[in-house]
Formats: C-alpha cells, sequence, structure tokens
C-alpha cells in the first residue's frame, strides 16, 4: 500500500494517558510494573515501554530479560542496581539518569530511599514481556562498585 492510500489516522500517532497504563503485564516480586507501548496497548511490534514503581526499602527479586536490551529512566527517587551471577555488582543512578541492561543480566532494583517511592520509565527493545524470575543466593555484604566509565569520551 502506498503511503497515499494509508489511514493515517487509524495507522499514525498514539498517545497513551499517563493514567490508562495497562498493569496487565509480567510482574517481579518487589516492583510493579504498567505498560504503556506494547502490543496490546497499541499494536508496537518491537519496543515494550512502560513504567515501575518500587516502594521506598524495597528491593526487587533477583530476574533477567531474556534477550532483550533494557533502558531504565530514573524519573524519581535514588535507583541501586545490583547484577552479576551473584548480584555481586552494585551500582546507583538519580533523577535524569539512564539504565542499560544487556540481554540476559541478572539483576535486582533497589529503591535506595526509605522515603519516597522509586519511579521509573523502562524501554525494552521488543514488544514481548520477557521476565524471568530467578533464584539467586544475594551477596548481601560488600558488593563491588562499578563507577561509571565512558568508552568513547575519556576523562581528560
Amino acid at each position: 500500500m502506498a503511503d497515499s492510500e494509508r489511514d493515517w489516522r487509524q495507522h499514525g500517532v498514539r498517545v497513551v494517558p499517563g493514567d490508562r497504563l495497562d498493569p496487565n503485564t509480567a510482574q517481579t516480586p518487589g516492583m510493579h510494573r504498567e505498560a504503556a507501548i506494547s502490543a496490546a496497548t497499541v499494536g508496537a511490534q518491537k519496543i515494550w515501554a512502560g513504567t515501575v514503581a518500587i516502594d521506598p526499602g524495597a528491593k526487587t527479586g533477583a530476574h533477567h530479560h531474556g534477550s532483550l536490551e533494557s533502558v531504565i529512566f530514573v524519573v524519581e527517587g535514588r535507583a541501586r542496581m545490583r547484577w552479576g551471577a551473584r548480584l555481586e555488582y552494585v551500582a546507583e543512578a538519580g533523577p535524569g539518569d539512564f539504565i542499560f541492561v544487556p540481554p540476559y543480566v541478572p539483576h535486582q532494583e533497589i529503591n535506595a530511599e526509605d522515603d519516597h517511592t522509586l519511579r521509573c520509565v523502562v524501554v525494552r527493545s521488543d514488544q514481548e514481556p520477557i521476565v524471568i524470575n530467578l533464584d539467586i543466593p544475594e551477596v548481601e555484604t560488600n558488593p563491588q562498585p562499578v563507577p561509571w566509565v565512558d568508552p568513547h569520551h575519556p576523562h581528560p
């Protein structure tokens, strides 16, 4: 079908109001996900996007998202991310920061604040809601901090 014949009204831009997100998506203990952009909400075929809320002082169970890449944008609060075979690595992100989670990486999100809800926007590389919850013995003491290093713009 030529672009001039396409019904852009029905097959164009979609706006999903923030109060109309879909809570019927895969969940991980300790967080609440809601889908904004998915096959069910707008007919997305290649991406999934939604919100995540984690209560003050709470942490999620360990999980990964299969072959999907994930981007987390911190809107409010402070996110502490742990990852690795035994969740032995740790880094933190605050409002305005982006977090990249590669495929198959076991990880855990923690709300690093005891008095505010952590709110994030999540985007994944496929609209399939893949969440594999894991039973990992946690390394609660002395996770290794991993500072951000930009390989393309080294410090002078």
